[in-house]
């Protein structure tokens, strides 16, 4: 495991990723890894603080109660089923609700070594820029639970059986893109230039919030000018750009605090502010709320 300047972790490797939140856990193939999410599962954390991988990553989850996921500078919560698609190197945290049940599948495109297309090109649902969700009724699951299970039936049987599985995960990818396909040209047609480009601000902001904090750098990003990424995330949204990065910020401070046992210098570094007293005066600004009585509060 790597760590960069932000001090986010980065998982290059499955087995390093299993074992920042369970030694119980790990895979005989470095390049595939399938999870069933029980109930009450033992030996796993229920919080993970931001990180980020050098693989991919899809879930299918059920019964998902309190859990929240957070990507994209979106809080995700109110969940009971839910189907969740990511590349690597994207940022990601989740809070895992003990009544959880489902699928989660970690690989390397190295594990279909007869399939060579580009997968970002050949599944659109992996994006290099954003995680893609999809919150599903009770029918979808249910549509969706048995194209897992073939994938984990022949994954479970043996070490040899991995190439088979491998095979069923091909399939169940092109199975996938059917409805993502479809549920994003649903999507599309209700979109503006300036929606798209509040999406596509957003997506950047999920990944450099750490570093970058200033219109400015996201609109060098985005090859547009300030004022111009300022007027339109103002008419897609109603509200002013910076908000949108402070927001992120918040957003995982709150969670740090209320589910870490991190002090507040330790939240502070972890969000790569300069210092304690900084990162205090800001939180107390937004929460209104200094960060010891907001953990009191929440904890």
């Amino acid at each position: 495991m790597n760590n960069h300047k932000s001090l986010i972790p980065y998982y290059q490797q499955i087995n390093d990723f299993l074992q920042s939140f369970s030694s119980g856990y790990q895979t005989n193939n470095p390049n595939l890894y399938c999870l069933r999410l029980a109930e009450n599962q033992p030996n796993m954390l229920q919080y993970k603080p931001p990180f980020k991988k050098d693989f991919y990553f899809i879930g299918l989850v059920n019964n998902a109660g309190r859990t929240k996921i957070t990507y994209d500078n979106t809080s995700v919560t109110d969940l009971n089923s839910f189907l969740v698609f990511q590349s690597p190197g994207l940022l990601y945290s989740f809070f895992r609700d003990e009544t959880a049940k489902g699928y989660l599948i970690y690989f390397k495109k190295e594990c279909f070594s007869f399939f060579k297309p580009e997968f970002g090109k050949e599944f659109p649902f992996f994006d290099l820029l954003h995680t893609n969700f999809f919150k599903l009724n009770q029918a979808r699951f249910k549509e969706f639970a048995p194209l897992f299970e073939e994938v984990f039936t022949a994954y479970e049987q043996n070490d040899k059986a991995h190439t088979i599985a491998a095979l069923k995960l091909l399939a169940l990818l092109y199975q996938l893109k059917d409805f993502s396909i479809a549920f994003n040209q649903w999507e599309q047609g209700f979109t503006t230039p300036q929606q798209s480009l509040l999406k596509k601000f957003i997506q950047l902001i999920n990944n450099y919030y750490l570093e970058k904090r200033s219109i400015e750098e996201y609109a060098e990003l985005l090859f547009i000018t300030p004022n111009h990424l300022s007027q339109a995330i103002k008419q897609a949204s109603g509200k002013n750009a910076l908000s949108f990065i402070n927001d992120r910020i918040m957003m995982e401070a709150k969670s740090l605090i209320q589910f870490t046992d991190y002090d507040i210098a330790q939240v502070a570094w972890q969000l790569n502010f300069s210092d304690p007293a900084h990162f205090g005066k800001f939180f107390k600004r937004y929460a209104g709320q200094t960060p010891l009585e907001y953990r009191k509060a929440h904890k």
